[in-house]
């Protein structure tokens, strides 16, 4: 039997960095931050008081939801650094009050009827890996309770077309459980988030996340062929097709709407072969901006490689690629059809003309790609000693990288020094590379004050976000908008788009009790 899910951190409870992995974090610390490391104490489940329940469903439907004290625990946080402080400090006052566990369409229906009625705020949790606040308390509501909707009932692929390459699968599954039932196919989803054993297709389609595809196939959006959604109104289903031109995209519509329009149940996914052929290649550059001009001329190629990832010097030193000395670019191709060597050897030429050391292994890119998934493990120590870390993510055109590179990193380095009195470190990796720009992410880390960590990050995270969008970037590229970013997605898009969107939840949740706040203004009544 699997453990349980965390409620304060990431991934299992028993998982955790190993010694090395812990090690290294503690020099980073020391070496950088000026702390001194030490390991923290996690809170215990059974220690945490939480309020009683404000409502209770009728007898014929109470056997749907769950008052269990650690499901409510498990159910009150997603992963973002606030969060993550309210967690360590035992705060769980905005706990919902039932966590609703349903097996079919059916309950999430009768679900959506209760609360409805009932002025109860529905929360579609996912696996809970939001890191932009998008399944976690709402702030200052006049809901009669909230409950936090789980899908984990709902976790099979239902139907596989291996003559078109699809298959129809439930929102609830996670990212592990699809590709071992597609595997006896020989096919493959092929979408792998840094969330993806702890999150859900379902949470994928709703926050359009991004994947393991540095080009070309970068979000979950290029792989949704179809979709099926519970609304508050009824169903809403979209016709399966490999392309159409009737009209603007009802599932553009949903890809994205964060649990605020419906509830999405089912989904035709677009599927791969499996790789067979692979090649890869790893580059050293003195420097960020370096790189990217390497990165520009191979995503304007026409070349397409899965992995086109840079990491610079500071987050190359961070996690042991390197002792900062280089910004490093990883290099790969695959193909379920044919050798790759031709493209592989022509963005070489491409990457060596532009000043590119070539690495004689990719010991780096191996480091790397450990680092990278083991990464969130990190937060459940560093938060224990008072560290302000997080990742913020954007996209910009070639034209302006270099000037909102600048802009963004001078930006943010000051408000770690304004929000704290010590100096933090601003690291910067490319996730993804577009032939028209790339989507430069970072991560900023430094040593904060005890009591007033979410004060201080919420300083820096204004400064930079700010920043990211005067300099002509987007507020989220693959994070989504949540309640975190709901400032700058509000001055981001139109004001008559966000007047179509609220008409839009209108209709399709006239109670306005999904995810309230996210997406729509919860004082604009839906």
């Amino acid at each position: 039997m699997e453990s349980r899910l965390k409620f304060f951190g990431w991934g299992r409870e028993g998982t955790c960095l190993n010694d090395i992995e812990r090690n290294r974090l503690f020099q980073f610390l020391g070496d950088r931050l000026n702390i001194q490391p030490h390991m923290p104490l996690a809170p215990q489940a059974h220690e945490i008081v939480l309020g009683r329940p404000r409502v209770k469903p009728t007898e014929s439907i109470a056997h749907l939801f769950s008052t269990d004290h650690y499901e409510r625990l498990l159910h009150t946080y997603g992963k973002s650094y606030p969060e993550t402080v309210q967690a360590f400090l035992g705060d769980f006052c905005g706990a919902p009050d039932l966590v609703a566990l349903p097996r079919s369409e059916a309950d999430i229906s009768t679900i959506l009827d209760w609360a409805s009625s009932a002025n109860v705020a529905i929360i579609p949790f996912g696996c809970g890996s939001s890191v932009v606040g998008g399944v976690g308390p709402i702030k200052e509501h006049s809901f009669a309770g909230v409950v936090s909707l789980d899908l984990r009932n709902l976790n099979r692929v239902l139907e596989v077309d291996s003559v078109s390459r699809a298959a129809r699968i439930q929102g609830g599954i996670r990212g592990p459980q699809i590709e071992a039932a597609l595997k006896k196919h020989d096919l493959s989803l092929r979408h792998y988030p840094q969330s993806f054993e702890f999150s859900t297709l379902g949470g994928w389609i709703a926050t359009r996340s991004g994947g393991h595809y540095a080009t070309l196939y970068t979000h979950i959006d290029d792989f949704v062929e179809s979709l099926r959604i519970i609304t508050p109104r009824g169903v809403l289903e979209t016709r399966r097709l490999p392309g159409s031109g009737a009209g603007p995209s009802p599932d553009r519509l949903i890809i994205g709407s964060e649990g605020a329009l419906g509830v999405i149940t089912e989904a035709w996914m677009r599927l791969q072969h499996r790789p067979v052929f692979k090649g890869s290649a790893t580059f050293g550059f003195p420097d960020l901006f370096a790189a990217a001009k390497a990165v520009h001329a191979v995503a304007q190629a026409g070349l397409y490689p899965s992995n086109l990832r840079v990491i610079d010097n500071n987050e190359a030193g961070i996690h042991g690629v390197n002792d900062n000395t280089e910004t490093v670019l990883i290099l790969a191709f695959e193909s379920a059809d044919h050798p790759v060597d031709a493209w592989l050897t022509r963005a070489v030429e491409l990457i060596q003309d532009l000043g590119g050391r070539k690495h004689p292994d990719d010991r780096a890119a191996s480091l790397w790609r450990e680092a990278f998934i083991r990464m969130p493990y990190a937060r459940e120590l560093t938060v224990g000693m008072d560290v302000i870390n997080d990742t913020f993510e954007s996209a910009i055109t070639w034209d302006k990288f270099e000037a909102f590179h600048t802009s963004v990193t001078k930006a943010t380095s000051a408000a770690m020094q304004e929000a704290t009195g010590a100096s933090g470190i601003v690291s910067t990796r490319f996730t993804h590379a577009y032939p028209d720009g790339p989507a430069p992410y970072y991560t900023f880390n430094v040593k904060g004050e005890r009591g007033q960590l979410i004060e201080q990050w919420q300083h820096i995270k204004a400064r930079a976000s700010d920043t990211v969008l005067a300099a002509g970037g987007t507020i989220t590229h693959h994070h989504a908008v949540g309640r975190d970013h709901m400032a700058w997605y509000l001055r981001q898009r139109s004001q008559l788009f966000g007047e179509a969107l609220s008409a839009t939840k209108k209709i399709l949740d006239p109670a306005n009790i999904l995810n309230p706040g996210v997406l729509v203004l919860l004082s604009s009544g839906g």
